[in-house]
């Protein structure tokens, strides 16, 4: 493994005999958070090469894991709220407040995801975000005027009506009116973390597209599909907006579609890639401008990793600031090999046998320190390798 040309830190490392290395994945979702898998990954690798310094940057894409990569990097504390959940019911939901109280991190995978459901709870037409609403609200009335909202992981397909009515729209039969908005909006920056290009409505839209995964049936994606085109035209027409075939209009269910429509309700508002906003949040560039390597991964390495997940993103920084890279997933697939190749990309399987899915996921910790183990000693191979061919 030959240091980037022009990386100091690379050179200086190869004299030494030590080496940074930056552990940057995501979640293996339904198995380990991202901080778990970035110590397990660091774990495993200092076995082999203790002398090595580690650093941890766990991250994620807006969805299920975003605060909890986000709290890991320190200045962060925990908040709760009693929020409704998909069907209505009350929980306790968390969110982030940073430490001088002026930001927030809001996960609506936290009150409004299907991880909040059983899987014979799923109700794609009944589902609502009311409670991220609600938790918006609860960061609004802390004096939270800088908000970042990822919207991964939802289990609704009611266009953000819940939210909207949490924030004092009136949504119903009659139409929709935005008069009784919070007018702390106002004053409010949004930043929402969105990772999808999909239109409102259509064959590409939030009911075809995510539907089937929250439970709908065939039938039921074509109800839910003429729904939100009603509901577009109401809020379209109260807004004053044509947002329905903006690229993300069709996120969450729709959610990304009603922020866009009410954008201009709030002091600044933009619609970001989930893993640019948590690397910003982390602190990532900076690791990795010190890093030599970095490890990143998830769950799965496949054809999706080429639409912006977090192995992708974690492989365009590294790209650039010329820092090999390695990911590491929980299952790979030829299409994900290929996809982190052209950036020069080596793709690692933490798998150690064939598998079912739940199988892996029960497995823990365990094959992924292992996973980083192996990849400490043929990085350790390839140094001695060299070094006794230029002695």
């Amino acid at each position: 493994m030959t240091p980037a040309p022009g990386n100091a830190s690379a050179e200086r490392s190869l004299a030494d005999g030590a080496l940074t290395v930056l552990m940057a994945p995501d979640s293996f979702k339904g198995s380990l958070t991202s901080l778990e898998v970035a110590r397990a990954l660091g774990a495993g690798w200092t076995r082999p090469r203790p002398q090595d310094e580690i650093l941890l940057a766990p991250l994620a894409d807006g969805g299920e894991g975003t605060l909890v990569a986000i709290e890991a990097s320190g200045g962060w504390s925990w908040q709760t709220a009693e929020v409704a959940d998909p069907l209505g019911r009350p929980i306790a939901a968390r969110w982030l407040r940073s430490a001088d109280g002026t930001q927030a991190v809001i996960e609506m995978a936290a009150a409004s995801g299907l991880s909040r459901l059983a899987p014979d709870e799923l109700d794609p037409l009944g589902a609502t975000t009311l409670g991220t609403g609600q938790l918006m609200l609860a960061a609004l009335d802390a004096g939270v005027r800088d908000l970042t909202l990822g919207i991964g992981g939802s289990a609704t397909n009611d266009g953000g009506a819940g939210i909207l009515r949490a924030l004092g729209a009136t949504v119903d039969a009659s139409g929709i009116s935005l008069d009784g908005l919070d007018p702390r909006l106002a004053e409010t920056t949004l930043q929402i973390a969105c990772d999808v290009t999909n239109p409102l409505l259509g064959p590409r839209g939030a009911a075809a597209t995510y539907g089937p995964q929250k439970g709908a049936t065939a039938a039921e994606v074509e109800e839910l599909d003429r729904r939100l085109g009603a509901y577009a035209e109401a809020l379209e027409l109260a807004a004053g907006r044509l947002e329905r075939e903006t690229p993300g209009a069709g996120a969450a269910g729709g959610v990304g579609f009603a922020f866009l429509a009410i954008q201009d309700r709030f002091h600044a508002f933009a619609l970001r890639p989930g893993v640019e906003l948590v690397m910003e949040a982390t602190g990532f560039e900076s690791k990795l401008g010190s890093a030599d390597v970095v490890l990143t991964g998830e769950g799965r390495i496949d054809a999706q990793t080429a639409f912006g997940k977090t192995a992708l993103g974690v492989a365009r920084r590294a790209a650039a600031a010329r820092v090999a890279c390695i990911a590491v997933g929980g299952g790979v697939e030829p299409e994900g090999i290929v996809a982190l190749a052209a950036l020069g990309v080596t793709v690692v399987s933490a798998s150690e046998r064939p598998q079912t899915v739940v199988d892996a996921m029960a497995a823990g910790a365990e094959p992924v320190e292992r996973c980083g183990e192996r990849i400490a000693r043929l990085v350790d191979l390839g140094f001695g390798l060299r070094s006794s061919s230029t002695a």
